[in-house]
């Protein structure tokens, strides 16, 4: 049985880690509102550690740089696109596994106005649009991993189930580029439903194509 000692440190570990996310979550909404009140450009780190009452070196520990903080943010739409593979119905296939969690994850960032903000302040931000497309790779790896935990499959699955993130966030990156251009009249929505029609039809025409040039593999 743990003694008195033992415990009560565990409570003062608990609160020490508190306190830190408390603060890292605090440097990040101050950061997130002045970025988008003066500009990412406008705005300094010694802005941010004086609205956020920290000091440089507290800033520092918690993010290397200014692009890290709107990165850090973004970070999260992985996470959120994790929980959301993981909800879906055990009994759905693959298609609508990533259909259903991607379309809940998008639908749910486009409801945050400072989601949409943000995403408006990157694409119109050099410093931050070259560094954007890192993104991606992560969001890649999330989604592998995320589908990896629900097959229970052999390892010889993940290759798989990576060849095929790679494709679903290529079309992902695609389809917001399109969406971006505010040509559409659908809702975001419907217009997810249909490039994920265009994806799924596009990979079985190439299965059919494949099969048909190589009958016996």
């Amino acid at each position: 049985m743990a003694d008195a000692k033992e415990i009560d440190g565990g409570v003062r570990e608990g609160r020490r880690e508190r306190k830190r996310r408390q603060t890292r979550e605090r440097i990040e909404s101050v950061a997130l509102s002045l970025f988008l009140e003066r500009g990412f450009d406008g705005t300094t780190i010694e802005d941010i550690t004086e609205a956020a009452d920290v000091s440089k070196r507290s800033f520092f520990d918690y993010f290397p740089s200014k692009e890290e903080v709107v990165f850090a943010w973004q970070d999260s739409f992985s996470d959120e696109l994790a929980d959301a593979i993981a909800a879906q119905p055990k009994d759905a296939s693959i298609a609508e596994v990533i259909e259903g969690a991607l379309t809940s994850a998008l639908l749910a960032a486009s409801s945050d106005p400072q989601h949409l903000a943000i995403a408006v302040l990157i694409r119109d931000t050099p410093a931050l649009c070259a560094r954007n497309q890192l993104k991606y790779a992560k969001l890649e790896e999330k989604l592998t991993e995320a589908l990896y935990a629900r097959s229970g499959g052999a390892e010889e699955e993940r290759f798989r189930l990576r060849l095929l993130s790679a494709i679903v966030v290529s079309t992902l990156r695609i389809g917001g580029e399109r969406w971006n251009e505010g040509l559409q009249e659908a809702s975001l929505q419907d217009f997810a439903h249909h490039v994920f029609e265009e994806l799924w039809t596009a990979l079985s025409e190439l299965g059919t194509l494949l099969r048909q040039r190589n009958p016996n593999r």
